[in-house]
């Protein structure tokens, strides 16, 4: 057995104290929670989880502390108590990390009274108040109250209590202020009247995501430093929500946010349960290395805001495995420090328990694949929150289908597309990098002449990073087609048509054509690509009589392609991932499947054989590999909380031996239960037998 983690003690009140902050506990309190709740129990919840840091609600819109801040509004059932102080004491006495959270989205009446440049402004230029509760104003976040208030906030918390970190909720604003500071600010900055839109087309649109991602950096730098002034060891965290820093000047991130926290906190509508997964892959496509934590909330995350409500144990569970499986940290929320319904315990309890058994193996490997989606940051931050998922659909959609094919795979950022993060992977997905820079296109270009593959869809490189038209898609030469027709859709009653023997049309027996997409691109093939797919020409869908096609299939719908360096490239010039993800027809993620293992070019290293839907993470150590096989079977997969998880198997796990390497054993990470295994052709072959949620197999070399 590896040596175990260290322990929180080793580094506490110390620069480096978040690397043994693995397993949170937040609460978030009611006003009214200094009268009616009971600190013990949060004390007892912290030993229950094996919790080793807590964040913990100190001030901003609200302060639990004795406050004496002028205008720092101080909960009314306060009276002579000082809760955050005692929960503080009370996590210190446990040996725990400590940080406390702020909340600096709105303002009582008092302080929108005594500055009311401190209150966002709509674009008909009426203050605006909270949408949720009338009585109070939501704040500018580009204003002197984040700039000039908040910074005493922070010292006096920082000065006056045992602290970590400071942690900021909501602090990024709620879209475009129209107030007077804003409009000449950012004229100033970018010659722009504040836009009226949030059209892509829309030159003030851009301007303002790059003003605004300048302001949040400033900011995450001045309240790091209020705080560091004090205590050196403590940091400003900020919330970075699950948009894979984009938002953020990255060089600023990198220096001042020794840890990352996503703040995805549940599903939503028909969001998978994979999602949780997902955006930790999506921190590590920025920064590998940096520790990331996963929010999740015990309550309900739908539009709805049930948000003192308790959802099922199950789906709990689901959330927070799904995100150990792929390297995140866990930290559950609950808001309101009353607990009324205490179903969601044990489930926390159990889930952070797995984690802290396999945390010792998960602490001394790192993620590894032969497989990465590529993150179009440069496409997704011209998107505001309400537009970008529809716009994520490409990535998520190709996030499925690798899924269901149990092909392990990363993500990296189009932002830290290194030459040595990229050769990492045999394999990159670009599902629909629209806005590509003429640097980027050179290094998928260069990673290519050394031996890389693509997986190439849709839209990719027809746009300039400032999302303005090209003329020829940067990639077009190197994927071997050229555009006879621009995109058009949405097309109902689309096919696409097999075009002789390839490995990516295997698995269609019996099947001429298959489902199309809905925005398809006309291309014309280079003379040395293989065509697999054929468009089949536009035909009605009604009259039934009239549905029939017109025309034999032409048009390149796939472009396969192998270069000289050995690398291959496929491009498939439709919507095949969005469509997918909306549609989730099987003929689809085979197609899918089919071109990642045809560009792949070999076996996956890691192949797990038996039914269900698993989601699988693969890490290397020093002279290990850590099997992560997470099972995703049950009914709500797509939609509703999970009300149980079915089990699966028997399963056997197939791992490709090391080069040079020896396999020493085999056992069940967490328990040290020891596995046989067979050799042969080069792989070991181990049998999991049943698999109720997540297990991980250690496989030691010599």
């Amino acid at each position: 057995m590896l040596d175990a983690a260290p322990k929180s003690t080793e580094h506490l009140r110390t620069p480096d104290w978040y690397r043994t902050a693995t397993r949170w506990t937040q609460l978030t309190l009611a006003e009214d929670d200094p009268i009616r709740f009971d600190p013990a129990f949060w004390v007892d919840v912290f030993k229950r989880t094996q919790s080793n840091a807590t964040c913990i609600s100190a001030g901003g819109y609200v302060a639990y502390y004795p406050s004496k801040v002028p205008l720092h509004y101080v909960s009314k059932f306060i009276g002579e108590t000082d809760p955050f102080g005692s929960l503080v004491d009370g996590a210190r006495e446990l040996n725990m990390h400590v940080m406390a959270r702020v909340d600096p989205h709105a303002i009582h009446q008092d302080a929108a009274d005594a500055h009311p440049e401190w209150v966002m402004v709509d674009r008909d230029g009426n203050r605006v108040r909270h949408w949720a509760f009338p009585d109070v104003w939501v704040t500018c976040a580009y204003s002197d109250y984040n700039f000039k208030f908040m910074p005493e906030v922070l010292r006096e918390i920082t000065a006056n209590y045992d602290i970590d970190a400071i942690f900021a909720n909501r602090w990024q604003g709620h879209g475009v202020c129209y107030c007077d500071a804003c409009r000449t600010d950012f004229r100033a900055a970018s010659g722009h009247e504040l836009p009226l839109t949030n059209s892509l087309d829309d030159p003030a649109w851009l301007a303002w995501g790059a003003w605004r991602r300048s302001k949040l950096s400033r900011l995450v730098v001045e309240w790091d430093e209020a705080m560091k002034a004090i205590k050196p060891h403590t940091s400003f965290i900020p919330n970075m929500g699950s948009v894979s820093l984009m938002e953020f000047d990255l060089p600023i991130i990198e220096k001042y946010c020794p840890f990352l926290c996503v703040d995805d906190q549940g599903r939503q509508g028909t969001e998978p349960v994979w999602m949780s997964g997902r955006n930790g892959k999506r921190m590590r496509a920025t920064f590998r290395d940096r520790p990331a934590i996963l929010i999740t909330s015990i309550g309900p995350e739908e539009a709805y805001r049930w948000k003192d409500a308790v959802t099922l144990g199950p789906e709990i569970q689901a959330w927070i495995d799904s995100g150990t499986t792929q390297g995140l940290l866990p930290w559950f929320t609950k808001f309101n420090g009353v607990v009324p319904d205490t179903r969601w315990v044990e489930p926390v309890a159990d889930s952070f328990a797995l984690h802290a058994r396999l945390e010792p193996e998960l602490a001394s490997t790192t993620p590894v694949a032969e497989v990465a989606i590529l993150d179009p940051t440069t496409t997704l931050r011209h998107y505001d929150h309400t537009s970008r998922r529809e716009a994520e659909a490409h990535d998520l959609g190709f996030y499925q289908a690798l899924i269901e094919a149990r092909l392990p795979f990363e993500m990296l950022s189009d932002a830290a597309m290194t030459p040595d993060r990229m050769d990492q992977y045999k394999v990159l997905i670009l599902a629909n990098s629209t806005c590509l820079s003429e640097e980027q296109a050179e290094a998928i270009k260069a990673y290519v002449s050394r031996g890389g593959s693509l997986v190439v869809a849709h839209e990719t490189g027809t746009r300039t990073p400032t999302n303005e038209p090209r003329k020829n898609p940067l990639l077009a030469d190197l994927l071997g087609y050229t555009v006879n027709r621009p995109v058009r859709g949405p097309v109902k009653n689309t096919y696409v048509a097999l075009n002789g023997d390839h490995p990516i049309t295997r698995g269609f027996d019996g099947a001429a054509r298959i489902m199309g997409g809905t925005r398809l691109i006309g291309i014309d093939a280079a003379p040395d690509a293989d065509q697999p797919f054929l468009y089949v020409p536009d035909f009605p869908d009604l009259p039934m009589e009239e549905v029939y096609p017109r025309q034999e299939p032409q048009g390149a719908a796939v472009v396969a392609r192998e270069h000289a360096s050995g690398g291959r490239t496929v491009y498939i010039p439709w919507n095949i991932g969005a469509i997918f993800y909306e549609v989730l027809a099987g003929d689809h993620a085979r197609l899918i499947a089919n071109s990642v293992h045809w560009a792949l070019g070999k076996r996956p290293d890691v192949e797990l054989e038996g039914k269900g839907v698993v989601d699988l993470s693969v890490r290397e150590g020093e002279g290990t590999t850590l099997v992560l096989v997470n099972n995703l079977t049950n009914p709500m997969m797509m939609k509703g909380p999970i009300r149980e998880v079915f089990p699966i198997g028997p399963l056997t796990l197939s791992v490709a031996v090391p080069p040079g390497r020896k396999l020493l054993r085999a056992y069940r990470a967490g328990n040290g239960e020891e596995l046989e295994f067979t050799l042969a052709e080069g792989r070991v072959r181990v049998s999991i037998g049943q698999l109720s949620s997540l297990d991980a197999i250690q496989f030691v070399w010599r």
